[in-house]
């Protein structure tokens, strides 16, 4: 199963290939919904500060434990710094509080969550917050040499602010999470990433719904007898990336568990010729 599979991370460490995404899913809905991921096989949750819900989710990862008889080391939890924090003690304090939010004595992978503020990220600003990029780094490498967080990575970084951490960490980037789904396959920054030895994960597989409303992908689900999200988590891993398909509904989450099932070079390809989404 593809829930059983894992892509190996820079630093040795193993990842599995699929995560729970739970971006706007309400902290106590957090609980039931990581619980049931689980159960359905789900070992890696994705998580952020800014998402207010690791107090959920922590709950979770702990029903889902006692439910399953899973143990905490069998599974991959992800957070994030939010992307309005651009210093080192700031930082510093976001990691020990989303331990305590978590309930976690170490956090599996934490990221950046953007390079620049949010309100800032697709406007015309020019300035790159290079060095304080660099003072949150700082931070989580303290953290991860303290043996507190086990991977670092980061989120919606372009090729230089890439390089800003390549050329003046002490750590290297595990992952960079970026939005890729079918229709929007920012080959650039994937290509980049793979050539440097970083993880790619794609978050809104689903395109937050769009998807559905093109015939054409529709189409290809029917042919394969799979949803549309079920169909983009797939196109995503056949990429060689690592999607977060979210969904707080307990069928869905299990239907979106069901990965197994192979798109044809010739169907990928067709799918790589849709732009615009």
């Amino acid at each position: 199963m593809v829930l059983s599979e894992y892509y190996k991370l820079n630093n040795g460490m193993r990842v599995p290939k699929v995560a729970l995404g739970t971006w706007q899913v309400p902290d106590k809905v957090a609980v039931e919904a990581v619980s049931v991921a689980i159960d359905a096989g789900f070992k890696h949750i994705d998580t952020a500060i800014a998402y207010g819900n690791e107090e959920g989710v922590g709950d979770g990862l702990r029903a889902g434990m006692e439910k399953t008889g899973i143990r905490r080391e069998a599974l991959f939890v992800t957070t994030k710094i939010p992307a309005e924090i651009k210093s080192f003690k700031e930082a510093e304090r976001c990691i020990l509080e989303s331990m305590k939010r978590l309930d976690c004595s170490y956090i599996d992978m934490m990221l950046i969550h953007a390079p620049r503020p949010w309100k800032e990220m697709n406007a015309s600003s020019r300035y790159r917050y290079f060095d304080e990029n660099l003072a949150v780094w700082e931070a989580m490498e303290d953290a991860y040499l303290a043996g507190k967080i086990r991977a670092l990575g980061v989120s919606n970084f372009d090729i230089d602010d890439l390089k800003n951490i390549f050329d003046n960490g002490k750590v290297f980037p595990a992952v960079n999470q970026v939005k890729v789904h079918i229709g929007h396959v920012p080959m650039d920054i994937i290509e980049f990433c793979e050539q440097n030895g970083v993880l790619v994960e794609a978050y809104s597989p689903n395109a937050t719904g769009k998807l559905k409303d093109v015939p054409e992908i529709c189409g290809m689900a029917q042919k394969y007898r799979v949803s549309v999200p079920q169909l983009a988590s797939r196109f995503d891993l056949q990429l060689g990336l690592l999607p977060l398909p979210k969904s707080a509904n307990p069928d869905r989450i299990r239907e979106n568990s069901n990965l197994d099932f192979e798109i044809t070079a010739a169907d990928m390809a067709q799918m790589l010729q849709i732009e615009g989404l």
